[in-house]
Parts: structure tokens; C-alpha cells; sequence
């Protein structure tokens, strides 16, 4: 579906209420009604169904028919919102999470909370650059860095950035090995490298740290310390630009 830079269509709306609002797994019609109508006093828009029970056909129906009276960035807010609503609790749900995938993706310029990243630009586009010939390592930054922009997915973000992070080093060393298990080349690396002895070893040990930070606190979404997740995205950048780096220069 191409992004409309006004809207999100009507296509897509269904297609969200088809899922949040799906018989066996989705929202009660009584969700429904109060959840869009929270959001219609905090507008102060009016929705076709504001309470339970409802004239309209079917659950679905009524929550596509209330979100589409609101106006895109709001439908925005409440597809996403919806997305996590606390009746769903926390068991995954593969359709519900490629709907806000696709919905991040393709409408995020409709956030009306979207604020430019606190991340370091300039660090963030060199990381780029120099990942230029590693496409594996850079779609995976790529995608942890757009969703670390529009405020989504703490743990999946970093799971790309760690990821990101194996898949360059499975390229330099040219083995397919997990981040662990690279740990003990990387002090060689550096060193054959013309890296000097005291940054190996400090190399050495904070990617033995950075690994257990992620087996630690990405395991689960509310294991992640918000606050921390900018830091581990910079200090991710700057171990790729060096190594590459260093690459470049023998």
C-alpha cells in the first residue's frame, strides 16, 4: 500500500478493525465503544456509536466506522494505541504486531507525537556510511533507527541493533558465529588492525558487557530501561564505525 502523505486510507482502517476487532481474538464490542469513545471527548468528535449496544453490524463495523470519524493523525494515535490496548495483555500476537509494523512504517509522518531523534546525527550518518558494504548490517541499523524515531518497539530495536551489530562482525571475520562467540577475535582484530593493545582489551570487554546487557534486559519489552535504549544505540554505532574503520585502513 503506497503512503498517502495526508491520510491513512480507508482500506487500511478496515483492514486494522478486521484485526483489533477479529471475533476469537480481538476488542469486545464494549472495548470498542469505550476506547473510541475516550478518545471522542478528548477531540471532541462525534462517532457514530458512541455506547454499547451499537446499531452497526458487527464489532468490526463499529470501530472502523468510529475511527474514520476522526481525523487522520488521531486515527493514527488511536491504531496504534489500539494496538496494545491492555485487554490484549501480554501474549504476542503475529497479526496485531505486522499491523503496527505497517502502520509505523507507512504513516509515521502522521504521529502528531513524532519529535526528531536525540541520537547523534552525525554519528548516525557516518555509522551509515561506513555500513554501506555490509546491506545485512545496514537494513537491520536502518530499521532500529526508524523505529527508535517514531517511539516504537524498545525491544525489538535493540534486538536489530544487536543483531546489526553479529551480521557485521560474521562479515569481517567471515564466519557465522553469534555475538558471544566473536568476542574472542575481536581483541586480534583490532590488533592486526593497527588498533593498540589497551583499546583491544577495552573493545574486548565492553562488547563481553554490551552482550550480557541485551541477554539481560532485551529478553522481555518491560525489562528495557527507556532511558538507556539512546545510549546503547550510540555506543552500537560507534563499535560498528571503528571496526570498519579499521577495515578501510589496511
Amino acid at each position: 500500500m503506497p503512503a498517502n502523505n495526508e491520510d491513512i486510507p480507508a482500506t487500511f482502517v478496515q483492514h486494522a478493525a478486521d484485526i483489533l476487532a477479529d471475533t476469537s481474538a480481538g476488542l469486545t464490542g464494549t472495548q470498542i465503544v469505550r476506547a473510541t469513545a475516550a478518545y471522542a471527548v478528548e477531540y471532541n468528535v462525534t462517532v457514530p456509536h458512541p455506547s454499547y449496544p451499537y446499531d452497526a453490524g458487527n464489532k468490526r463495523t463499529a470501530l472502523y466506522e468510529n475511527v474514520m470519524a476522526f481525523a487522520p493523525s488521531q486515527r493514527y494515535r488511536i491504531l496504534k494505541e489500539l494496538c496494545d490496548h491492555p485487554s490484549f495483555g501480554t501474549t504476542p500476537n503475529a497479526e496485531r504486531k505486522a499491523l503496527k509494523v505497517r502502520l509505523v512504517t507507512t504513516y509515521h509522518h502522521l504521529d502528531p507525537r513524532d519529535t526528531p531523534s536525540e541520537i547523534n546525527e552525525t554519528l548516525v550518518e557516518e555509522t551509515k556510511h561506513w555500513l554501506s558494504g555490509f546491506s545485512e548490517a545496514q537494513s537491520l541499523y536502518s530499521q532500529a533507527l526508524e523505529k527508535y524515531e517514531h517511539g516504537a518497539f524498545s525491544r525489538n530495536l535493540l534486538d536489530d541493533l544487536r543483531l546489526s551489530l553479529e551480521k557485521l562482525l560474521c562479515r569481517l571475520f567471515s564466519n557465522e558465529k553469534s555475538l558471544e562467540n566473536q568476542i574472542p577475535l575481536l581483541g586480534t582484530y583490532i590488533k592486526d588492525h593497527g588498533g593498540s593493545p589497551e583499546l583491544a582489551n577495552m573493545f574486548v570487554k565492553l562488547i563481553d558487557y554490551y552482550a550480557k546487557y541485551h541477554n539481560s534486559y532485551v529478553k522481555h519489552d518491560d525489562a528495557v530501561v527507556e532511558e538507556e535504549i539512546e545510549f546503547i544505540f550510540e555506543i552500537t554505532s560507534s563499535f560498528m564505525k571503528h571496526l570498519v574503520r579499521l577495515r578501510k585502513l589496511v
